[in-house]
């Protein structure tokens, strides 16, 4: 028996993360002493806030918290999610329709799993995460891209959605703000992409995990806010699924909590797919949860403003390279640029033709760990994170100052 025949078909087919690859490669290298300096991973170089990491303390000495709960969360958990859908997505949801999972990544892969029979056909906006291609396959569903340059903002309009809707089309994922490119659609977009999934009776999959990491174009002003698809058209709450979690804006990655909000039927379905798939989440990490929500969020504030500042620093220095074109990212903690003006180059003694073998060189030769466009669509492009400290990542530039010079 080969080794490829001892898996199944399903999980052959399923592609390891190329973030996290990125990232492990990274940090085996600098496990070996090596001063690498790394911009994969989407993961906030803060610390958990204290009084979230002091709930989770008391947590473990309270014995209810031993014992199973609801596979759907803890009742003021719910809540407190209910809530804040309510507060950040202008969507008066019942804490009944909430389901609480291990991390965004269960909330995106169940709500496929609760939408999609095999053949069913997704709308992809073209840059994507690189895990809603897996989750969609696992579900039976095809994906089908709607490719959005920098030249327009990294954003879909109406009129490629409409051109790319068959009659087997079922699921509109959107994400706004984006990953991998920071891209927040605007208020007229969202309305118009909701009356269009509304008109056609388009479910929408919208992850809003960045919704609370927007900004400014002034470094003093008002950050705008990242509108949901629900609050834009409310008719769509019968036929919308929305994911999110703490991990971005509490900087609580490893605590792995996320959740889902949808109509009644589909959270039951949920539910019941997560009582079988892994029964509740960890009752520590839902009180922590808890706190995050609940408590102060000052500490909220403080990481987007440094989010920010760190933003306008990679745009700035990444503009500085000849051949390279950088949209300004809006929200999240990613910047995007087209690098196709560094390819068919010599760099080094080496000419790269693809935007993965641009981020192997410099990898190679300057030790910065980037993720190539490959992993989240169509090749000439790099994802950079600035989720990293103010001065790694200035060292990190100015290496690729250095080598593109």
């Amino acid at each position: 028996m080969s080794p490829t025949t001892r898996l199944s078909t399903r999980i052959s087919a399923i592609a390891e993360s190329a973030t996290l690859r990125v990232d492990a490669k990274a940090k085996a290298m600098q496990s070996e002493g090596r001063p690498v300096i790394s911009y994969a991973a989407g993961e906030p170089d803060f610390a958990t806030p204290p009084h979230i990491v002091d709930a989770a303390r008391a947590a473990v000495n309270e014995p209810r918290n031993y014992r199973y709960t609801p596979a759907a969360g803890l009742p003021e958990l719910r809540e407190a999610i209910a809530h804040k859908t309510r507060q950040d997505s202008g969507w008066p949801v019942p804490p009944s329709q909430v389901v609480v999972t291990n991390g965004g990544k269960q909330a995106v892969y169940q709500a496929f799993q609760v939408l999609l029979d095999p053949g069913d056909e997704v709308l992809v906006p073209t840059p994507y995460w690189t895990t809603y291609p897996e989750a969609i396959k696992l579900a039976g569903g095809i994906q089908v891209d709607v490719f959005a340059g920098g030249d327009q903002g990294y954003r879909v309009t109406v009129e490629q959605l409409e051109r790319a809707r068959t009659p087997r089309t079922k699921v509109l994922l959107f994400v706004s703000p984006s990953n991998p490119t920071g891209a927040v659609y605007s208020t007229e977009q969202v309305h118009a992409i909701g009356e269009w999934a509304l008109e056609h009776g388009i479910w929408v999959i919208s992850d809003e995990i960045y919704q609370n990491l927007t900004y400014a174009h002034d470094p003093d002003g008002v950050p705008p806010r990242a509108l949901s698809i629900v609050e834009a058209v409310p008719g769509l709450t019968e036929q919308t699924v929305l994911v999110n979690g703490v991990a971005k804006t509490y900087a609580m990655t490893g605590w792995r909590v996320g959740w889902m909000v949808g109509p009644a039927d589909i959270m039951t379905g949920a539910a019941n797919l997560q009582s079988h798939l892994s029964s509740n989440v960890s009752n520590i990490m839902q009180r922590a949860a808890l706190a995050a929500l609940t408590g102060p969020q000052d500490s909220v504030e403080h990481m987007r403003r440094a989010f920010d500042r760190r933003r306008r620093t990679i745009v700035a220095e990444l503009s500085k390279i000849e051949g390279v074109h950088v949209p300004v990212p809006q929200g999240a903690f990613y910047v995007y640029p087209d690098v196709t003006g560094l390819l068919h180059r010599e760099w080094g003694g080496t000419t790269p033709t693809t935007s993965l073998a641009l981020a192997d060189l410099i990898l190679d030769q300057t030790e910065v760990a980037t993720v190539p466009g490959e992993a989240f669509g169509p090749s000439g492009y790099l994802r950079f994170s600035y989720a990293l400290g103010d001065a790694p990542l200035l060292e990190g530039m100015q290496r690729l100052h250095a080598l593109f010079g």
